[in-house]
């Protein structure tokens, strides 16, 4: 039987939710990303959850979203939702319906029906089944193929509301082409919320807003100060060496760099461990200060060992600035891609 997600009180929450396609195949050619990011935020609508960023892989996507605290659903928002994900005429059918069963006294046969909608509403789970159900099927006919897309469920890591591990659980999604040698700087990809809001994208913009990275001196939330945090973030000191006519020699570290310190030991700074492929940003079941992932260990005592003591593990191999997880990983949790 398997165990329960690991989800904030009352479901208000951030999460870094991840998924494979089968066999880890490379399916998802550019085409199919635009359509999976048209799908993303249409989910995201009728779902009343924030996307604070993103990225989609030819076979994996990553998202870092908020859920925030519902408000109370009336008809007329309900219409609204409905007719984000399923159109127009879907929407006023059911708004004949519900219509016509309280003229005749049914209100009982409404409310039902509208707290179907609800449950699927203000929570991670029913998003992610949506978003990879709506998305499989989409794709299963215009290729002609049937049968599971997805590589078992999603995996997902409950964040902590501060701006500091948001960030750096951002960073590691937004770098994602850059561990991967598409791009040297993810400004230049497009289907990663980073990229997005360079585009111009106020949708893509409004999500890394909520990432809270602004001036801590002016507390100016505008987009102008946070994209040059944000960036300032992704670009950390010291990764940049130009020769003396400003000509860019090296962005990041080399492979062979990263694996010898990790082969020795050795523990990597934040700024660089972003630009590895971490686990711990994946399967870390909690990431936060050292009390967040307590107090998420004492609220999920059942997902843990009976022997178990205390919930907040060290990351190895890396410097996190107070950063902790619920999940000691022992095989693998940082490794080398390609040069970056």
């Amino acid at each position: 039987m398997r165990k329960s997600r690991i989800k904030a009180d009352n479901g208000i929450g951030y999460y870094h939710v991840t998924s494979r396609i089968v066999d880890r195949s490379f399916k998802l050619d550019e085409r199919e990303r635009e359509i999976f990011r048209h799908i993303l935020r249409k989910a995201a609508n009728f779902s009343g959850v924030n996307i604070l960023t993103y990225a989609i892989l030819s076979n994996h996507f990553h998202i870092l979203l908020e859920v925030p605290e519902q408000p109370m659903l009336d008809d007329a928002e309900l219409l609204r939702r409905i007719k984000i994900l399923y159109g127009c005429a879907t929407a006023n059918l059911y708004k004949e319906r519900w219509d016509g069963w309280r003229r005749g006294g049914l209100d009982i046969l409404a409310d039902r029906e509208q707290e179907q909608f609800r449950r699927r509403m203000g929570d991670v789970s029913p998003f992610m089944k949506l978003l990879k159900q709506r998305y499989s099927i989409c794709y299963n006919q215009r290729h002609k193929r049937t049968g599971t897309l997805w590589e078992g469920r999603y995996v997902s890591i409950l964040v902590e509301g501060d701006s500091r591990a948001l960030s750096a659980i951002a960073a590691y999604i937004d770098l994602n082409p850059v561990r991967a040698g598409i791009v040297k700087d993810p400004a230049e990809y497009r289907w990663c919320g980073y990229g997005e809001a360079c585009g111009g994208s106020d949708v893509a913009k409004q999500g890394l807003l909520g990432l809270q990275c602004f001036s801590p001196q002016t507390q100016d939330r505008t987009w102008p100060t946070t994209a040059a945090a944000y960036r300032n973030y992704l670009y950390t000191q010291g990764e940049e060496q130009r020769d003396e006519t400003g000509k860019l020699l090296r962005l990041g570290f080399s492979s062979a760099e990263a694996q010898e310190v990790i082969d020795q030991g050795g523990r990597m700074a934040l700024p660089d461990l972003l630009r590895c492929r971490v686990r711990y940003f994946r399967d870390g079941l909690a990431f936060g200060s050292k009390a967040f992932v307590e107090a998420v260990f004492d609220k999920n005592r059942g997902h843990f060992g009976a022997k178990r003591k205390t919930g907040a593990r060290r990351m190895r191999f890396c410097r996190t600035d107070g950063f902790c997880t619920a999940r000691d990983l022992r095989v693998a949790p940082v490794s080398v891609s390609l040069q970056v």
